[in-house]
């Protein structure tokens, strides 16, 4: 039996193994992505340096992804490349289990999202910084929150023109003097990307969106429009714009699918845990966006106190403080970023929703209520990405919990032949 098992090493499982590992206990480090860091730390390909070195007492496995978790903590693992063949069957045991799997884009459909040349903002960042790929030669980011700001400054640092940042709301930073304050050290940041948008002439519309994408057979225009506190669009204020490449976010959705499997209680469309961090399993444990969208300083904050809890030492009040703080400070930019319930309007009767299964929405206004029979009746879903994708619109535009596609007994995608037993094959 492992001593602690982390699965996730972004900034939330790299703390979170550090602390366990300092505090004497053996610790098995489990991430899908081949290198650590995480989608926040992501590097260059051509960059070998190891960024983030592990204390003594960590084992870590790169290119491996849990794909069930069963009561007990019992994890079943693959190990090797997702598309490459002989996969490696692996089962945990774990003695205490932390969760910090992160989170994921979340974007609104709208007409045309599906063309090639629309990218989620991640997508895009991760192109440009661990490729140094540009998705277009000129650019759009859209959608609302904090993240479209670094999202542009990646894509001009590999080379393309960004036409502008449309932010959705307005954001009324004075209305959270106290949350905001908790967020001080990150001005200087939040000044950098003003000047790399300065710099390269970047205007920053706010109280915009896109709210349609055009072309035959990739992206060619999209038209933008002015929005009310609702985000209903002000009519007269629709424009064409011509651009190659759309790169739009409305924030991040938690990766609830191994919380889930776990037996979690949920809150609000997140993994509820107390102050150490601990879920309502017994020895089960939660960091990171799965518990609330932060980003990597409060993500990081809460592994730290993940691992020592985890681990069974004591955790320092100041690093209690620090994540309490954190979290005023994306409470309050949550507060200032709101997804409007407006964004409904935007939608055409043949506008995608579930883009694996096209599944327009018409289909889901036709389909019988509750998540199970919304599915079954309209297949929105039930496509290769199993809801990845389109589950909170679909959610939302339904009536349905935000979590209502996050139970999956199978959390990552698996081949049949490696459910196979191997005393069978």
């Amino acid at each position: 039996m492992s001593s602690v098992v982390v699965v996730g090493a972004g900034p939330a499982g790299l703390a979170a193994a550090a602390a366990a590992a300092r505090a004497g206990r053996d610790v098995l480090l489990i991430d899908a992505e081949s290198r650590r860091g995480g989608q926040y730390h992501r590097q260059d390909l051509l960059d070998t340096t190891e960024r983030f070195p592990l204390p003594p007492g960590v084992e870590h496995l790169a290119e491996t992804v849990v794909w069930a978790v069963e009561p007990g903590r019992r994890l079943h693992l693959l190990t090797g490349p997702a598309d490459g063949p002989g996969r490696r069957r692996r089962t945990v045991d774990a003695a205490a289990l932390v969760i910090a799997p992160g989170a994921h884009d979340r974007v609104l459909p709208f007409p045309g999202w599906t063309l090639p040349g629309v990218y989620t903002a991640g997508a895009a960042q991760a192109m440009a910084k661990g490729q140094r790929v540009a998705v277009g030669r000129r650019v759009l980011v859209a959608g609302t929150g904090p993240f479209l700001l670094p999202v542009a400054r990646a894509v001009l640092g590999a080379g393309a023109e960004v036409a502008a940042v449309l932010e959705a709301n307005r954001p009324r930073w004075h209305t959270e003097p106290r949350g905001l304050a908790a967020g001080l050290a990150k001005a200087p940041e939040l000044l950098g990307y003003l000047r790399t948008l300065a710099k390269h002439r970047v205007p920053y519309r706010t109280r915009t969106a896109v709210i349609a994408a055009h072309g035959a057979d990739r992206l060619e225009s999209v038209t933008t429009a002015r929005l009310d506190e609702r985000w209903r669009v002000r009519p007269g204020t629709e424009r064409e714009l011509e651009v190659d490449a759309l790169c739009v976010g409305h924030g991040f959705t938690p990766r609830l699918e191994l919380a889930v499997a776990a037996g979690c209680a949920l809150s609000g469309g997140f993994v509820s845990v107390d102050p150490a961090q601990r879920t309502s399993v017994p020895g089960v444990y939660a960091a990171g966006e799965v518990t609330g969208i932060g980003g990597a300083d409060l993500a990081a904050a809460e592994g730290a106190v993940a691992g020592l809890a985890a681990a069974g030492a004591p955790v320092p009040p100041r690093l209690l403080r620090r994540v309490r703080s954190l979290r005023r400070f994306a409470a309050a930019l949550d507060r200032v970023h709101p997804v409007g319930d407006g964004w409904r309007e935007w939608l055409t009767d043949d506008t995608l929703i579930c883009r694996c299964e096209e599944v327009p929405y018409r289909a889901l206004r036709a389909a019988a209520p509750g998540a199970r029979a919304l599915r079954l009746t309209s297949r929105a879903g039930l496509g290769l990405c199993q809801g990845r994708t389109c589950g909170a619109a679909v959610a939302d535009l339904c009536g349905l919990p935000g979590d209502a596609f996050a139970r999956r007994p199978i959390a990552a995608p698996v081949r049949l032949g490696e459910l196979i037993d191997e005393e069978n094959e």
